[in-house]
Formats: C-alpha cells, sequence, structure tokens
C-alpha cells in the first residue's frame, strides 16, 4: 500500500508541471473549435491527465538503484496466460474445498495485487466511452496498448535507463488490464445517465462562444503577437532587417487583415470578428481605427514618451534627481494606465478608451448547430 501511495504523491507533485505545460494548447484548441473552455470539460480532461500520471507512475515506482538491477537473476517475461489463477491457489490460504478459506484468502495481498492491476485501467475505459466516445472495439484495443505500453516500459528497463526489466513483464497484466478497460466502459452507461453527455457538453460550449469572453480577447491578442514575430523573424532571415519591426507590423495587422475581411490570423482562428458598435455591422473604418487607436495608446505613445525621455536626459544635461523623477513619473503613469485597462478590460463590460474612439467591437463568428 505504501508502494501505492507513494506512486499517487509523485503523480500529484508532477501534475502542475504537466498541466501547465497542457494548458496553452488546451485553451488554443477550445477557443478555435468552440470559442469558449466549459468548465466540466476541463475538469475531465485534468483530471484524465491525473489519472494517466498516476497509472504510469503506479507502473514504475519505486525505482531501484541501477546497480541493483544489474544483479537481478529473477525472470524478466511471464507469457504463460492466466496463471495468476494458478498462482492465487499458491499463494494464498485459498482452498476451492474449504469454504472458511474464501474470505480469507480474498484479503490477503496477493489478491490485492490482482485486484489493482484489474482496477488500473477501469477509468481509462470510463474515459474512452463516456468522453472520448469510443466504440467496445475501439476501448478494448487503446486499452490493450495502453497496457502493453505499461509492460514494455518494464521490459526495457524504463527505455534503457536500467540495463535490464526491473519487474516482471506478465502476459496476465496485459489480459487484466484489458479486462479493467472493459469493465470500465461498462460502467461508463451509468455516468452516461446523471452527468451531461459529451455532446450536451459540446453544444454548451458552442454556446458559450457566440460571447467573447476577455480570456478568449487576451489569447487572440497573444496568438496574433507572436505570428507577427515569427513575421519579424523569418523577415530578417531573409536578410531584410532594416525597419521589419515596422513593415512587418503593417503587413501582418493591415494588409493580410484587408484579405481576410478585416480580420489578422489569429481572430480568424479563433473566431472574432471587428465590427462597427454603431451599426453592428463588419466595417473597414472600425477595424482600422481600433488597430490604430489600440497600439497608438498601448505601444506606440508610450515608446515615443520613453523616446523623449532618453533625449530629454541625453542632450540637456539634467542632474540625476531630475532624470529619476521623470523615469519615475513616465514608469508610474503608463503602469497606472496599463492596469486601469487591464481591470476594466477583466471586471467591466464597458468599452476601453480605443474601442470608444473607433466605434468598434468583437462579434463571435462562432456557428452553432443544433444536430452537433
Amino acid at each position: 500500500m505504501t508502494g501505492y501511495l507513494e506512486a499517487m504523491k509523485t503523480a500529484l507533485l508532477f501534475f502542475p508541471l504537466i498541466a501547465f505545460l497542457f494548458t496553452t494548447p488546451y485553451m488554443i484548441s477550445q477557443y478555435h473549435k468552440y470559442g469558449a473552455i466549459h468548465a466540466f470539460r476541463t475538469l475531465i480532461i485534468y483530471s484524465f491527465i491525473l489519472y494517466i500520471l498516476t497509472a504510469y507512475f503506479l507502473v514504475i515506482l519505486p525505482l531501484p538503484s541501477i546497480e541493483e538491477v544489474s544483479h537481478m537473476t529473477t525472470p524478466q517475461v511471464q507469457l504463460v496466460p492466466f496463471s495468476f489463477l494458478t498462482d492465487f491457489i499458491t499463494h494464498t490460504s485459498f482452498r476451492i474445498t474449504d469454504p472458511s478459506t474464501y474470505w480469507k484468502a480474498f484479503t490477503e495481498p496477493y489478491f490485492y495485487q490482482v485486484l489493482y492491476n484489474l482496477l488500473l485501467t477501469v477509468p481509462f475505459g470510463i474515459y474512452l466511452r463516456y468522453y472520448f466516445q469510443c466504440s467496445l472495439k475501439k476501448t478494448v484495443f487503446y486499452t490493450f496498448l495502453l497496457t502493453l505500453f505499461f509492460e514494455l516500459t518494464q521490459l526495457t528497463g524504463l527505455y534503457g535507463i536500467y540495463p535490464r526489466g526491473y519487474r516482471l513483464f506478465d502476459v496476465d497484466d496485459l489480459i487484466l488490464n484489458t479486462l479493467g478497460g472493459l469493465i470500465g466502459y461498462g460502467i461508463a452507461g451509468f455516468f452516461q445517465k446523471i452527468i451531461p453527455s459529451r455532446e450536451e457538453i459540446d453544444q454548451a460550449s458552442y454556446h458559450q462562444g457566440l460571447h467573447v469572453s476577455p480570456l478568449r480577447r487576451m489569447v487572440t491578442i497573444c496568438f496574433d503577437f507572436m505570428l507577427y514575430l515569427f513575421f519579424v523573424i523569418g523577415y530578417a532571415i531573409i536578410g531584410y532587417s532594416n525597419y521589419s519591426f515596422l513593415l512587418m507590423f503593417l503587413l501582418y495587422y493591415f494588409f493580410i487583415p484587408l484579405c481576410l475581411n478585416g480580420q489578422t490570423i489569429g481572430e480568424r482562428f479563433f473566431h472574432l470578428q471587428i465590427i462597427s458598435s454603431k451599426t453592428e455591422e463588419v466595417s473597414k473604418k472600425a477595424w482600422i481605427l481600433r488597430r490604430i487607436t489600440f497600439y497608438l495608446f498601448y505601444f506606440f505613445v508610450p515608446v515615443a514618451f520613453l523616446f523623449l525621455y532618453v533625449f530629454l536626459c541625453n542632450f540637456l544635461n539634467l542632474g540625476t534627481i531630475v532624470r529619476l523623477a521623470l523615469g519615475l513619473c513616465w514608469f508610474f503613469s503608463f503602469a497606472i494606465f496599463y492596469f486601469y485597462s487591464l481591470i476594466r478590460f477583466l471586471f467591466t463590460k464597458k468599452p476601453l478608451l480605443y474601442e470608444t474612439l473607433s466605434h468598434s467591437q468583437y462579434q463571435s463568428t462562432i456557428q452553432v448547430e443544433e444536430e452537433k
């Protein structure tokens, strides 16, 4: 039991890191497909990741030392099917002719080892049928592949880290784990009756995607900015580095949208469209003014004031105290402006200054299809 608890603790320690690495692609995929991140779907996906981590660590832990493994002489494979039945009789007090031994045998360590192998993949079968909508054949096949991966991990000594396998490759584990997935498939039928189905979650996600959330806008902005940087780097690689930031800025944020009905690549990918807040229709004037005012307020003006500060410091021979005072004024002025904008953006539905001046707003282009 100590070994199982150790594996669970290790999985919990690694889970935040794995979840962090998974979060960005997960957000991108959800906003691209649905335009929203459904809370219950997120719970399912992240619990599935935690389950897979726990199952993996249950298979490989505890890790012995390399020296200890190099001196092992125990068998590495067991290829006789259903030998666990004869081993159960051999390694427990079970006697078929003596009913009084039945309960005791089922409380002995060997039985729990068999039971744990069976239970290991039961959640996997539940996830496959309930969320991933796999058929019975696919559930059995994928469960078999998962347990084969676990067994090969043991047989190869953790992919060659150890000089030999430190645990037994057991065909009975393949049988028991696959059977566990099959049991999970059956149990999933019960879950489907008491919790929202995958189709219901999808429909709720599409309906949520009709609303443009602040997080979706932030993801879009970051996505566009990363692509813009790739444009800049690519332009510099081919040998044209002069004014690369400005030229690629005009190309990415203005010339490309001219070909995409006013959308950047990120906005089209995440199903966002800039429209006029007056007419609620797509307007070239609205999206052009929106981009100009946005980057004017949040990039060009702060940078212009920074250059002005540098000019004043270098060419007017200002004293140290004056330089420090001007620098602090520049920093705190724009820090307060950015912070105020962020709070207003996240916690109110009121338009920001650049949205008011450009008379523009975002609308979602997600299409809700009831038959999905």
